[in-house]
């Protein structure tokens, strides 16, 4: 027998129209964001950032490939890790078939992370991913849109991320589980583990300069994140009491 509440069609459908407002109501609300993001400043990019692609060494503009918008995701793949972050990983998955559709509409995709062009290509065959993945090894990139952090950073507590400072240093007596977890399945510690963090920025090309349009860290990930729109409608939810997600070819075969 069930413990949650049960009822008749019609009052399902009572309380799901009620529902609905509140869903639409909160697609206006989203929408309304949408429009804040895209009427942030601009900020001109005039750094050379260098990439290692498979095309070769490349700079910023060279990402574009061709169109006038570029959405980076942050992948956490720091030049010491054995493998991808295990979370990356499954936001990574829904890349592939997103990525033709959005270099059609004008918008270059590409993921970026710190470890050097080989182990990404190699763990890229691995998941059978096919969307583009930049190293930015050895450059700054990733310092300077704060999703990498310096050794010196972590002991002194002057991590800056997700617009905050100092609160996300990391010393062994404080680290949450599921981190250590998550850095174990890297094949690192979790000080260098905490090196690198999620995120995604987005950047335009007009008339040969680049600017830097909008960033989001941590939960602001969670829209690209693509089971968790799904999980959000099932009827137990997200259900979580820890770290449940592992890369797509280690879960047991069903």
């Amino acid at each position: 027998m069930t413990t949650h509440n049960t009822g008749t069609h019609d009052e399902w459908l009572t309380a799901r129209l009620a529902l609905l407002q509140e869903e639409k109501e909160l697609t206006r609300r989203s929408d309304a964001l949408a429009q804040q993001r895209q009427a942030l400043p601009w900020v001109r990019v005039d750094k050379d950032y260098r990439f290692e692609t498979e095309e070769g060494d490349v700079s910023l503009i060279d990402l574009f490939r061709g169109c006038s918008q570029l959405l980076v995701y942050h992948f956490m793949f720091g030049p010491d890790y054995k493998a991808g972050c295990p979370s990356c990983s499954s936001i990574a998955d829904g890349f592939n078939g997103i990525a033709v559709h959005l270099m059609n509409h004008d918008v270059m995709f590409s993921a970026v992370s710190r470890a050097p062009l080989a182990t990404l290509q190699a763990y890229k065959r691995r998941m059978a991913w096919t969307f583009p993945w930049a190293s930015s090894n050895g450059g700054h990139f990733n310092f300077d849109f704060n999703v990498s952090f310096t050794e010196e950073q972590q002991r002194e507590g002057s991590v800056e991320y997700n617009y905050e400072r100092g609160g996300h240093a990391m010393d062994a007596s404080s680290v949450p589980e599921p981190v250590v977890q998550l850095a174990d399945t890297c094949g690192t510690d979790t000080a260098t583990y905490g090196r690198d963090r999620p995120g995604m920025s987005a950047f335009v090309l007009e008339e040969g300069v680049v600017y830097h349009t909008y960033s989001a860290y941590s939960r602001g990930v969670d829209g690209v994140w693509g089971m968790y729109p799904w999980l959000d409608r099932a009827p137990k939810g997200r259900n979580e009491t820890g770290i449940w997600w592992r890369r797509h070819d280690e879960y047991d075969k069903r």
